[in-house]
């Protein structure tokens, strides 16, 4: 009687443990799929205002138009890749591109700037300024989502790698790790859209 009781309670604790390690994983994923759609917000944000950047500098910079070209045509490349891994954070490929789409936006985007360096009417007028304000508020805030994302991230990983979750995670549905977003040259990034005027 008394071996069945502890056998009992051995299997009602192990049933315990493994909801326990499930329940973990899934907070810790839903942490880093939250922590990724408020990068998503920040950059369509960003994406939002490259046109109408462009759309101000185009008046001015009427003879640098494969500047302005090579800016949309980044902007919508890196808009493509965020579309692709908003639908799946957890996809390392998804991320990548995502990743590399944001170093040719940063890249068109630095192009731009010392182009409009040239143009002191351009950096005078108040529509760009504001804009150009606004692009780096919004950079800040990129590069702070992202940090959350990648802390959440970390988290889940290292919940999931640790022992006894390990043992359990793959047949959870928690088989592959979670992709840091990191991208090629964040002081580029980061510098890039800051115009001074």
């Amino acid at each position: 009687m008394d071996t069945g009781i502890i056998l009992l309670a051995v299997a009602v604790g192990a049933v315990f443990w493994a909801v326990s390690i499930y329940n973990n994983l899934v907070k810790f994923k839903n942490r880093y799929e939250n922590a990724f759609a408020q990068i998503e917000v920040q950059l369509k944000r960003r994406y939002d205002l490259i046109p109408n950047l462009v759309e101000t500098a185009k008046g001015y910079l009427k003879h640098e138009s494969e500047t302005l070209e090579a800016v949309i045509a980044a902007r919508n490349q890196a808009l493509s890749g965020l579309d692709k891994a908003a639908s799946d954070p957890s996809d390392a490929a998804a991320m990548e591109q995502l990743a590399s789409a944001e170093g040719m936006l940063g890249s068109a985007m630095g192009r731009l700037n010392v182009v409009m360096e040239a143009y002191p009417d351009l950096k005078a007028n108040q529509n760009m300024m504001q804009l150009s304000e606004e692009l780096s508020s919004t950079e800040n805030k990129v590069s702070f989502s992202r940090q959350a994302y990648n802390d959440q991230v970390m988290a889940y990983n290292t919940f999931k790698q640790s022992f006894p979750p390990v043992a359990l995670a793959s047949m959870f549905g928690h088989s592959t790790d979670a992709t840091l977003l990191e991208f090629e040259d964040s002081q580029q990034i980061q510098a890039a859209p800051k115009i001074s005027f």
